[in-house]
């Protein structure tokens, strides 16, 4: 659609063809002042998602991206806006995703020269907002000139698809906004960033300890979701067991039988890895709640890849360390490896690990595992699963729901609370044909609760799973195993019924494990947003504490 007869176009109209050239249909954001010209224009000739706060625009362009593979447009305001969005943007910064946030600026004129200088009191005015901007995006740019906003965009949009991956924010000026127009831009040539050539001596001395290897793991990041069926065929021909991070979670499928997956710090996992001889790692920084903080043992020969070079050995040691794309090194090094004489019973004793971990936490988890079960056996495979920070995402979400599509596996790689309802608002505009499903808690839900509006306004098909507790039950826990007074952790909930009748969503309230697979067909088979409460405390049998992997220090041994 073009503007009417006579109606000027604005520099949204430079926005809305740079989102065009790369296939975005969606931007997410909150109307404001300092951002007009921007959201008329995709509001008329794309799809403009209403969010309610900026923190929520981003978290929602972030997940829109993760499920699509490519890139979420967050659109917000200057000064309190963007600090709003900036704690989403450490998110998607932690993430690697592919956001382009635009914030408004104040008017060009009033900006203090050299910046950041004493301010002139404009309203809105931050003049530390290129700062704040550079901290939590890997790129970050502002716009000073009406016709270089193209070639700003381009630039933006060629390093979030560079690899390492990350996050760009650009900064425009509100009369800027105005007054640049697709007419009278400057021509732009852009690419993306050129991946590392092959380290073929490094691969060679990959595939030499891959031939040596009787005993062989992978162990899957983020970083590798590019080279799932290399990943695959690979496994496979080793009979290698894959350990998985969260967010390597589906790069192969869980249903595979060799997929152990997010499971390393259980007894079994640290058994398995103990007689392995090699673990492949790819993509992986190795966190902290992957690895009880770095107590996991690994074996002493390790092989690992990433496109980032200070990952190589920044945690544990690696006998050979390649800086490459995962997709051509894997390949490069399965080519050179050739057939493998590896241990004939360690395919099936992986199997057999990977089968006992899960069977264990199904049993730990109690009347959760009903609902684990139904989880996956109604949505379609390709369905989003957003996952807030709370006890059923940690305990069992994060490892034992099947994750049988990586572009499926939506969750705050952060750790902070509060952000899955919009990233899966996000994740259901990415796959609008089939229905996505929110888990969350009454305190997550609270922090972002005008979401609720956004997601009805959207009729977005998305089924928010509210685990309700009457708090944080993870702190809770925690308070307790420590012996820590019980602080903070009761809250005042709402009555959810209520609040999404007056939406006008769907509610069901569960009080039974067994009511809830006929509660999510209803509404997969319903179109738009549904609500489903799970009423914690009646769930039978009673599953299992959580308690998080949280070191906490004691005065012992000083």
């Amino acid at each position: 659609m073009q503007p009417e007869a006579g109606t000027r176009r604005t520099g949204g109209d430079v926005l809305v063809d740079v989102m065009k050239r790369h296939g975005v249909t969606t931007a997410f954001g909150v109307i404001s002042i300092h951002n007009l010209p921007l959201v008329e224009a995709v509001d008329r000739d794309l799809d403009f998602v209403e969010m309610r706060h900026e923190a929520a625009a981003v978290n929602a362009a972030d997940a829109y991206a993760r499920t699509t593979g490519g890139i979420g447009i967050a659109l917000t305001s200057t000064g309190t806006g963007a600090g709003n969005a900036a704690g989403s943007m450490v998110e998607a910064l932690t993430a690697g995703s592919r956001v382009l946030h635009i914030t408004g600026q104040i008017e060009s004129e009033h900006l203090s020269p050299g910046r950041p200088a004493p301010s002139r009191g404009v309203i809105h005015e931050f003049p530390k907002q290129p700062q704040l901007l550079d901290a939590v995006s890997a790129y970050s740019a502002s716009i000073t000139d009406v016709k270089s906003v193209q070639f700003e965009l381009e630039n933006a949009i060629a390093r979030i698809r560079s690899a390492p991956n990350g996050p760009a924010s650009i900064e425009w000026p509100t009369d800027l906004q105005y007054l640049a127009s697709p007419e009278n831009q400057r021509p732009f040539e852009t690419s993306d960033g050129s991946l590392p050539e092959l380290d073929t001596d490094a691969i060679a001395r990959a595939a030499e300890l891959v031939r040596q290897a009787k005993t062989p793991l992978i162990w899957l990041g983020g970083g590798a979701a590019v080279a799932g069926e290399e990943l695959t065929e690979l496994a496979h021909r080793l009979g290698a067991g894959i350990l998985t991070s969260n967010s390597g979670r589906g790069i192969v499928p869980e249903s595979d039988p060799l997929v152990v997956g997010n499971f390393a710090t259980t007894p079994p996992a640290r058994a398995l890895i103990a007689d392995a001889d090699l673990l492949i790692a790819i993509g992986t920084h190795f966190r902290s709640n992957e690895t009880a903080t770095y107590s996991l043992s690994l074996p002493d020969k390790m092989i690992q890849i990433d496109i980032e070079p200070s990952t190589i050995g920044r945690v544990y040691p690696a006998v050979v360390g390649i800086v490459g794309d995962a997709r051509a090194t894997v390949a490069a090094l399965a080519e050179q490896v050739g057939v493998v004489d590896v241990a004939a019973d360690w395919a099936a004793r992986v199997t057999e690990m990977r089968e006992s971990v899960r069977a264990d936490l199904t049993e730990y988890i109690g009347g959760y595992a009903d609902i684990c079960t139904a989880m996956r056996a109604i949505l379609p495979e390709r369905s989003p699963i957003a996952r807030d920070v709370t006890i059923p995402s940690s305990q069992w979400g994060n490892r034992l729901l099947p994750i049988l599509d990586r572009a499926t596996n939506i969750f705050p790689l952060g750790g902070g609370i509060g952000q899955g309802l919009a990233m899966g608002i996000g994740a259901a505009h990415g796959r609008s044909d089939v229905p996505t499903l929110v888990m969350v808690g009454d305190g997550g839900l609270a922090v972002h609760l005008g979401e609720l509006a956004s997601l009805a306004g959207s009729n977005a098909h998305c089924i928010v799973v509210v685990f309700n507790d009457g708090g944080y039950g993870v702190l809770r826990n925690m308070q307790e195993k420590n012996g820590f007074r019980r602080s903070g952790v009761d809250l005042h909930t709402p009555r959810f019924d209520l609040l999404a009748e007056s939406m006008g969503i769907p509610h069901r309230l569960i009080q039974s494990a067994d009511l809830f697979g006929a509660a999510l067909t209803e509404a997969v088979e319903r179109q738009g947003p549904s609500m489903i409460e799970v009423d914690v405390s009646a769930i039978t049998p009673t599953p299992g504490a959580f308690v998080p992997p949280v070191h906490v220090p004691t005065d012992a041994g000083r």
